[in-house]
């Protein structure tokens, strides 16, 4: 059975524009997954934690037939064969893949939330998000362009 997942995608280091168009091509090369959509590239600002480079940021839309936690540890594992360490929390990072959405699912459990927590408060994911899929609604919190109307604030900048 297919599911849709929505992947946040996000680099500041070492390259980060392409270490996003390969985190692409990686989900798409994944088994039992296609890339079905990928958003244009957006700059942000870092968000907390050290002084450190903007941040470039996509989101990919995904079927796969993966379970959500099977899924995140295929994530987690082309964070890795990106250089990703894990240490200080909101510290600069080669590759972060965050799973957003998977179908309409709620889920809490030791890591893995879905939606991810805060998506609907992060421009630089709202944005892209819409770019990809102007009605998506973030389960518990609404329609993902009406939040994004409430993150103005936040600097971001379409890159291509």
């Amino acid at each position: 059975m297919r599911h849709v997942a929505f992947v946040g995608i996000g680099s500041n280091l070492d390259g980060p524009q392409a270490r996003v168009r390969a985190a692409f091509d990686a989900l798409d090369a994944l088994p039992q997954t296609r890339v079905t959509g990928r958003s244009p590239l957006y700059r942000s600002g870092p968000l907390g934690g050290p002084p450190q480079p903007d941040y470039v940021n996509a989101v990919a839309r995904l079927e796969t037939e993966f379970a959500p936690d099977a899924l995140l540890r295929e994530l987690l594992a082309i964070e890795a064969r990106q250089g990703r360490t894990r240490g200080e929390a909101d510290a600069p990072r080669t590759l972060d893949l965050d799973l957003l959405l998977y179908d309409a699912a709620r889920c809490a459990q030791p890591g893995l939330r879905l939606p991810h927590p805060r998506m609907h408060l992060r421009r630089f994911v709202l944005a892209p998000l819409v770019d990809l899929e102007p009605a998506v609604r973030i389960p518990g919190h609404g329609a993902a362009a009406e939040l994004l109307a409430g993150c103005d604030a936040q600097r971001l900048e379409r890159i291509d």
